[in-house]
């Protein structure tokens, strides 16, 4: 083989890998279908009819999807759109397309779905969470694009996160601080929300990543602790309204990283978060040893400056976080979302 033809092949190999792995990624996080790279799949599977069983395995045949499966209306409507693009190669038909097609048709249907991140470290974080993006009231129990942001972000900067003690004000689902935990080595995380339907999914999902309940008591609060770990997490789910709470409650936790997402998006919400960041830095001397990282998605800019000016009135000032550089997980990198470093304003 010419240098050219092993050069071009190598490509090709290496276009067709990159893009399995796009739908793998896509796939087991949940995303949407008009997000897949389908016209590029039309092109590769030109060239190659193979790739299908390929993301067949990294999809649905996955260990982690046979384990944790998406919906199972997801999985039907992927497949389908798999079989699709396959049957347009005329190539001779693959049993086992339609053999698992079968088996996902006659799989039950739940109002739960798994969603599972994979990380640069070769482990992954998986989620439950509700069909529905609004559930009883509370958004928290789904995953919003600044908490894979923040999520991303703090995989780059680990230097914030490591042997620290980190609170986490609103936090959902629990991507942002299973990815923290699992990436950053914090000596305690404390995951906080006011919806008992939230706090009793992030239980659920903290232990779905392999950590399991302690009986050991802290904070009045439950301690996990992460099986096989020689230095364990410290880790607590804490009911935390932000209007109720006080400086006594928050000085208790012993925070020195204050990380949010996602929480700019309502005035009321606005005010009840700056006046709660404003007592977690009442809690030290000049407030000088806290480091609160808030990231969100600006779907308005008014409501947006709105929380700025809301900081301001609380005394605290900020700066933007450079963007970090690499993408780890598919969400929609095109929305504005912007992370603040704040602190507390110097006399």
């Amino acid at each position: 083989m010419s240098a050219a033809a092993l050069s071009t092949t190598c490509t090709v190999e290496f276009g067709l890998g990159n893009l399995a792995g796009t739908f793998q990624r896509h796939f087991l996080c949940c995303r949407r279908f008009s997000a897949f790279p389908w016209h590029d799949l039309d092109e590769a599977v030109k060239l190659d009819s193979s790739l299908v069983l390929n993301i067949l395995h990294k999809t649905i045949l996955h260990p982690l999807c046979q384990k944790y499966p998406p919906s199972q209306q997801y999985r039907k409507q992927f497949l389908l759109e798999l079989i699709k693009k396959y049957e347009s190669t005329g190539a001779d038909p693959l049993d086992e397309l339609y053999d698992v097609l079968a088996e996902v048709l006659n799989a039950e249907e739940t109002y739960k779905c798994h969603k599972s991140y994979l990380l640069p470290s070769g482990d992954s974080v998986t989620l439950i969470e509700n069909v529905a993006i609004i559930s009883e009231g509370t958004t928290g129990l789904v995953t919003w694009e600044a908490a894979l942001s923040l999520a991303e972000w703090s995989i780059e900067n680990k230097v914030y996160f490591k042997n620290r003690s980190i609170l986490e004000l609103g936090s959902g689902a629990g991507l942002t601080g299973l990815v923290i935990c699992k990436s950053c080595s914090p000596r305690k995380y404390m995951f906080s929300d006011c919806h008992s339907r939230v706090l009793q999914q992030l239980r659920d999902n903290i232990q779905l990543n392999g950590y399991s309940l302690n009986t050991e008591q802290e904070n009045q609060t439950n301690i996990l602790k992460e099986i096989g770990n020689e230095k364990k997490t410290a880790i607590s789910v804490i009911e935390l309204n932000w209007e109720l709470v006080t400086e006594q409650q928050l000085q208790n936790l012993q925070a020195d990283v204050i990380i949010a997402s996602d929480v700019a998006y309502d005035p009321e919400i606005i005010v009840s978060f700056s006046k709660v960041l404003r007592k977690l830095f009442n809690c030290f001397k000049d407030g000088r040893n806290l480091e609160v990282f808030v990231s969100s998605t600006i779907r308005n800019s008014e409501t947006y400056n709105l929380f700025k000016k809301t900081l301001d009135i609380e005394g605290l000032m900020w700066q933007v976080v450079p963007d970090h550089k690499k993408i780890f997980f598919p969400y929609d990198t095109h929305c504005k979302i912007e992370m603040l470093n704040i602190a507390l304003k110097v006399k």
